[in-house]
């Protein structure tokens, strides 16, 4: 059975995402923060058991979502993503926790 993953990117119309704009990755496995960059990308991932809390602040138009690790690492920080883009995170990661 292939690896069902759900890629939400951010929009080039906010600071930082103007040419490499940030991709999240929800899987059944893990939660990625991809940032490419001109010559290859930096990753952040936490496994999707070990996701502690996932926290939405929204703006006017975009979202910043934070995803929190209950092992004590770093959290995975992304900013300018659609509120339902957001929302629509929380809710793949909350469904696949309940499925573990």
């Amino acid at each position: 059975m292939p690896e069902e993953t759900s890629v939400f990117k951010a929009s080039r119309w906010t600071h930082g995402n103007h040419l490499f704009p940030v991709r999240i990755e929800v899987s059944r496995e893990r939660v990625a923060r991809i940032k490419p960059r001109l010559v290859g990308a930096n990753e952040e991932s936490i496994p999707i058991s070990k996701v502690a809390s996932v926290n939405i602040n929204t703006g006017l138009i975009w979202a910043e979502i934070r995803i929190d690790s209950s092992g004590g690492s770093n959290p995975i920080l992304s900013h300018g993503h659609r509120k339902a883009d957001a929302r629509r995170i929380r809710d793949l990661i909350e469904h696949f926790q309940e499925g573990s």
